[in-house]
């Protein structure tokens, strides 16, 4: 076999034509015979207790099946849970307790979507209210340590010493709110029994991990259910979880033995799936007069549900970014009684790069020296806490070819300075990493009797290209063209797999896709029978060296402000990327501009606003939670510097969360170079900059 280069070549996706035609079919349009619709009713108190359900009051209406709520729904595995342990989330219509605004009381069950929706409204739900909190503070008399799982509490150095001998120091708070995930596609289910075997086709973003989960919670053997995820419209963390959609459809399946098909509406996406928690971070920064570091503290605290335990892990990069002999950080926990929240795309990276970043240029500002010039001068040799050597590092080719692209040497560094007409104008930038790698998965390779090469792993396409992408790197491993490889994803039939998530999925599915390859064509074979090889990649992994492994960008950005409306506009927004060889420029580019629209969105527009009083949320919809849209993207590059990962197959790095983690900072940082005015608190909404 001759090797043929289908890595770094920019190709359309596999499936695109399919999506833009509609005939690609998702998860709520997949036809099935004698199908029922399941409509879920939802909690409109934030705690308390279910008085009645009176299920005889809809029992009649036109085609209604049934009502299932805690007092004849199937009985849940109350220890399944998900990678932070036993997930009380999962435990729908278990019990009368009412533990936030939005939880599931109620499934009804009907021949149509229409007649299902219309007996879940004429449904009559009486509740006992008890007193709910809410409000998130770091000083909550119920704050505790964070569970210390990945992003464990740290203490290098002599923190107050070196802040105590420090020049300049910074000692501010940075807020982020609840932010939710909004993917396009709202999430659906349809479940049915095929003899003793669950079948279901999911809007997620891992079939095997949902299916373990699945069977987990409904005690039954982890072979006797069936995932399969054909195509996702989006999930940016809210899909990684075995979903309500799901849980309620298979418990419709359950009682009513016939195909039953949960879609949420998009309230109810809002109410019932995992969102990015709020944050309240303190960070002290000090340095030497000549902007050398010299402590970092870092103790954010975050919001969490009782129901689950969770780490939004915001001192990341505060661990790896830059170097200094004192670094101490510390999470904190804060049970409310609110939606379990979950990981969001760029989890804990996203907003703790927000309050570094931001205070880096603070520091900057304080010290009369250039932001990019503080961040080059404090490049670590070695991880800063773990004293691990770094893989690959390429943040300095990042910043310095981003600055040169963007103009950076012409900026005047003093604020308020550039007007145009009634417009201030400034600029701003932020250096940012990801943590990358890979988890365990199994692949399997199939050389046909025709020649062509069957390729099957349970990786998910979230629109990010997924599909294309293996297809090239299947190709290069096995030396063919891409027109010989069948691929088959999507399917937790396919054996284990890690999920489309933590900027991982292509570089863990790619690793088990090459070892196959390599020891297939090692193989001896029978052109005239077919021979199949399958590879687990556990005992790779697990001999991978110790070592900083990180993505890295740096990210650049122009705004214009009015102000006397408090209007924020981005004109221009420029990122570079390390993110190891690039598989496909033309997706992985798509990827990480998405990214950027994303931290934008951040910026500017993304708060879940919750209402005191009742503990609900006021903005559960796209006319009240704002997102970017087309007129808010700016001009927008994004680029690559030459990068390879060491120990990781074809040197990838995964690139889906980098593009997220520090676009708002460098918003912000501009806003102040614009006005004068440090934005602390995100969104940047037009109060908050009115003059």
């Amino acid at each position: 076999m001759n090797a043929v280069n289908n890595i770094g070549v920019a190709r359309p996706r596999i499936e695109g034509q399919a999506k833009v035609t509609g005939r690609a079919r998702y998860a709520a349009d997949k036809p099935m015979r004698d199908l029922a619709f399941g409509s879920v009713v939802v909690s409109t108190v934030a705690r308390g207790r279910i008085r009645d359900i009176d299920a005889s009051a809809v029992k009649d209406m036109p085609g209604v099946l049934g009502v299932i709520d805690y007092r004849n729904a199937p009985r849940l595995n109350p220890e399944a849970g998900h990678f932070f342990g036993p997930d009380g989330g999962l435990q729908l219509l278990q019990d009368d307790v009412i533990p936030f605004a939005g939880r599931a009381v109620a499934l009804v069950v009907a021949e149509t979507l229409e007649q299902a929706k219309a007996a879940a409204d004429a449904l009559p739900v009486t509740y006992d209210e008890e007193p709910h909190d809410t409000g998130f503070t770091a000083d909550h008399p119920n704050a505790r340590p964070a569970a210390p799982l990945f992003d464990g509490p740290e203490d290098i150095g002599d923190v107050e010493a070196e802040l105590a001998a420090s020049a300049v120091v910074v000692d501010e708070r940075y807020h982020t709110p609840e932010e939710h995930c909004s993917a396009m596609e709202p999430h659906s289910a349809t479940a049915w029994w095929e003899g003793e075997r669950l079948q279901a086709i999911d809007s997620n973003q891992g079939p095997f991990f949902i299916s373990t989960v699945l069977a987990t919670l409904f005690s039954l053997d982890f072979e006797r259910v069936r995932v399969r995820t054909e195509h996702v419209g989006g999930g940016f963390g809210s899909k990684g979880l075995c979903g309500p959609q799901l849980v309620l459809a298979t418990m419709g399946a359950t009682l009513f033995r016939r195909p039953v098909r949960v879609t949420l509406t998009r309230e109810q996406v809002f109410l019932m799936t995992a969102m990015r928690p709020a944050t309240e971070q303190p960070i002290r920064l000090g340095a030497d007069a000549n902007g050398r570091l010299r402590a970092i503290q870092h103790e954010p605290a975050f919001e969490l549900s009782p129901l689950a335990e969770y780490i939004e892990g915001c001192t990341e990069l505060t661990k790896t970014l830059y170097a200094a002999p004192a670094i101490r950080t510390r999470n904190t926990a804060v049970p409310l009684d609110i939606l379990p929240p979950y990981s969001m795309r760029g989890p804990g990276a996203a907003p703790g790069s927000f309050a570094l970043e931001s205070a880096m240029d603070e520091l900057a500002e304080r010290l009369g020296l250039d932001p990019l010039e503080l961040r080059l001068r404090n490049e670590p040799d070695v991880g800063p806490v773990s004293g691990l050597p770094f893989s690959s590092r390429n943040l300095v080719a990042c910043l310095r070819t981003g600055a040169e692209r963007f103009g950076w040497a012409t900026r005047d560094h003093r604020p308020r300075m550039r007007r145009e007409g009634h417009l201030l104008v400034g600029t701003g930038m932020a250096a940012t990493s990801f943590s990358v790698g890979a988890f365990p998965s199994v692949a399997s390779i199939t050389a046909e009797v025709d020649g062509t090469f069957t390729v099957v792993i349970a990786a998910t396409d979230l629109g990010t290209g997924a599909r294309t992408a293996l297809t090239a790197i299947a190709a290069d491993a096995l030396a063919i063209d891409t027109e010989r490889v069948q691929l088959g994803i999507s399917d937790s039939e396919l054996g284990p797999a890690w999920s489309a998530g933590g900027s991982r999925g292509t570089t863990s599915w790619a690793w088990a896709i090459t070892e196959a390859a390599a020891r297939l064509r090692d193989q001896p074979r029978d052109p005239s029978r077919p021979v199949t090889v399958t590879v687990d990649t556990t005992q790779l992994l697990n001999d991978l060296p110790s070592m900083e492994r990180h993505a890295y960008s740096a990210v650049f950005t122009e705004v214009s402000v009015d102000p006397a409306t408090g209007e924020v506009r981005v004109r221009r927004l420029l990122g570079m990327f390390a993110v190891g060889q690039v598989v496909n420029p033309l997706t992985a580019r798509s990827q990480v501009i998405g990214g950027m629209i994303g931290g934008l969105s951040m910026a500017l527009h993304e708060e879940g606003v919750r209402d005191q009083v009742s503990g609900r949320h006021v903005n559960a919809d796209f006319a009240g939670y704002h997102i970017a849209a087309h007129a808010d993207v700016p001009d927008i590059e994004a680029d690559f510097v030459p990068d390879y990962e060491p120990g990781i197959p074809f040197g990838i790095k995964g690139a889906g969360e980098i593009g997220n983690v520090g676009t708002a900072a460098a918003i912000a940082n501009a806003v102040w170079h614009a006005t004068g005015k440090r934005q602390r608190r995100l969104p940047i909404r037009l109060d908050r900059v009115l003059e």
